[in-house]
């Protein structure tokens, strides 16, 4: 028997709580009487990423990918993807940083693939960083970790990317949910954040700040008001992020009015490298009460002097599931847009499906999409900096045990947008938010 416990990206609720409100912050987690959720198997890293070459990947082999994943033990983990080893598994010798115990985290990002952060809304609201050395090692950034109470003002429901930074990972930016705030942080010398020339930045009355993104250049913010309990979006704020002397200043674009009615109630929105488009989601399932939404949308950006970076709907390309989450190639030249989801009767994820994007911004599905060749499936997927690689987030009730299974897999994106998964899947110690880096 299979049931699918939703776990999407977000905020702060306990293990117990989840399990009966069948909601949880990470992905999506189904109840499985086995002990792996796709046809890949599984390797263990193991809980605490401390030394040794659990999962394979220790030793000497020449790393293609670092994986950070915060730990609700009180930690991050450390893992290492090596194409040449085909292994992934935990960093050999890595020094797990101590955290605050936690519920998994705001959010976790990684800036010019040399500087992880990480936001935690327990013990009041901590935002962590360090500097991830050629071996993947961690050290702390100075000045971090530093209280961060708007960190706490996350409600209760699932959220996606309330903590991200632009292309060129200069900027910083946050989500305070409940106080309808964005604060931004220029990124220095060694990491070091610096809160920008006002900071936090106010949006409209009422109007719920939860996933963010930019365009794919990063001149600009946009801004999703969603709601926490439905998963659903209402309209989206835009902002032109300032440069030069107010790297960072946000400034409201349409006169502050955020894009809504028809077609704007996106729950994500992602850009893609040219600048020109907006991917989005409404994110609507059956199994949040409301009628599939088995589309992807597309905005362009405007390019005028007269409004830039406003937004308008081109158009729409169905489908075969109704997406519940997107992950766009961010690397330059790329094109690739990847939708994940679980079925209705929440009893599995469903297969992922893949699109590539034109000059003018006709999504065109890839060729054997949705790619059902028993690669790893999830709710949530990250590229990694080249945009070769696509990771899939999933967790899951293995109910033979009754112990929640979380777990990554790492893809191939090869020609044309193809999927193949030539390395096994791993497993993390717990739900929680993750990030992939390659070396530098």
């Amino acid at each position: 028997m299979k049931s699918l416990l939703r776990w999407l990206v977000g905020i702060f609720i306990l293990l117990g709580t989840l399990l009966l409100s069948n909601c949880s912050p990470y992905g999506c987690r189904v109840t499985f009487g086995s002990s792996t959720c796709n046809g890949s198997g599984s390797s263990s890293f193991g809980g605490s990423g401390g030394g040794g070459s659990s999962g394979g990947g220790g030793g000497g082999a020449t790393p293609t990918a670092f994986a950070y994943a915060v730990d609700q033990s009180g930690t991050i983990d450390g893992y290492v993807l090596s194409d040449s080893a085909s292994t992934f598994g935990a960093i050999s010798n890595f020094t797990a940083p101590t955290i605050a115990a936690n519920s998994g985290g705001v959010g976790m990002v990684v800036a010019q693939e040399q500087y992880l952060y990480a936001g935690l809304g327990d013990s009041g609201g901590i935002l962590y960083g360090w500097t991830i050395s050629a071996s993947g090692s961690l050290s702390p950034i100075s000045g971090t970790p530093a209280a961060a109470p708007f960190l706490a003002d996350f409600g209760t429901g699932v959220s996606q990317s309330e903590m991200i930074v632009n292309p060129a990972g200069t900027l910083l930016f946050i989500s305070d949910t409940l106080q309808s705030l964005i604060y931004v942080f220029q990124i220095g010398t060694g990491g070091a954040l610096t809160a920008v020339t006002g900071s936090p930045f106010s949006l409209p009355v009422g109007f719920q700040p939860m996933n963010l993104t930019t365009d794919g250049l990063g001149n600009y913010l946009y801004v999703v008001n969603g709601n926490f309990s439905t998963h659903q979006g209402s309209a989206i704020a835009a902002f032109v992020i300032g440069t030069g002397s107010n790297l960072g200043v946000l400034t409201p674009i349409n006169n502050g009015v955020p894009f809504s009615g028809v077609g704007y109630n996106m729950w994500q929105v992602k850009g893609e490298p040219t600048g020109q488009f907006l991917i989005g989601t409404t994110g609507s399932t059956a199994y949040d009460g409301v009628t599939d939404d088995p589309n992807l949308y597309v905005f362009t950006i405007s390019q005028s002097s007269t409004n830039p970076g406003a937004i308008t709907l081109l158009g729409k390309t169905a489908t075969q599931y109704s997406p519940y989450s997107i992950a766009v190639q961010s690397n330059t030249g790329g094109n690739l847009i990847y939708s994940l989801s679980f079925n209705d009767t929440a009893t599995a994820f469903n297969p992922i499906e893949g699109f590539s994007i034109s000059s003018a911004g006709a999504l065109t599905a890839d060729a054997n999409s949705p790619f059902s060749n028993g690669i790893g499936e999830g709710s949530w997927g990250q590229f990694d900096q080249s945009g070769s690689l696509l990771f899939v987030y999933a967790s899951y009730l293995n109910s033979s045990t009754n112990t929640v299974i979380t777990q990554l897999s790492p893809l191939n994106v090869g020609s044309g947008g193809a999927l193949t998964q030539p390395i096994t899947t791993g497993t993390l110690a717990n739900p929680g938010f993750w990030v992939v880096t390659d070396p530098q």
